[in-house]
């Protein structure tokens, strides 16, 4: 088993309803120390139920526009990931195509 390990913390200020109001994150061995982040989704693969577990969450005063490009941006990273992943070149360019869509058709609008 290794020695090594490889922490990455989230601290998250609520609101009295419990409404993120900020978001750090820290990643000591990438050199991040408590970063702000007006938005995050988290997903993590489960593998005795075979399912995704996921957080999602994002600041009270995340901007509209730029919730829209953060979902682009992690719809086209996504495809990044699945072609690295798997080999998949063709899905990976399929979703690639959907992420062309999604932005003109989402992202027009700002």
């Amino acid at each position: 088993m290794s020695e090594h390990k490889s922490t990455i913390t989230l601290e998250i200020e609520l609101d009295e309803n419990k409404v993120p109001e900020k978001m750090y994150w820290s990643a000591p061995d990438g050199g991040i120390n408590k970063s702000e982040a007006k938005a995050f989704l988290l997903s993590v693969w489960d593998e005795e139920s075979e399912d995704t577990l996921r957080i999602d969450l994002w600041t009270k005063d995340m901007k509209v526009d730029n919730m829209k490009r953060f979902f682009h941006q992690t719809l086209v990273s996504m495809a990044d990931s699945l072609e690295r992943a798997t080999q998949e070149d063709k899905m990976a360019g399929d979703l690639r195509d959907f992420c062309d869509h999604f932005a003109e058709k989402l992202l027009k609008e700002e």
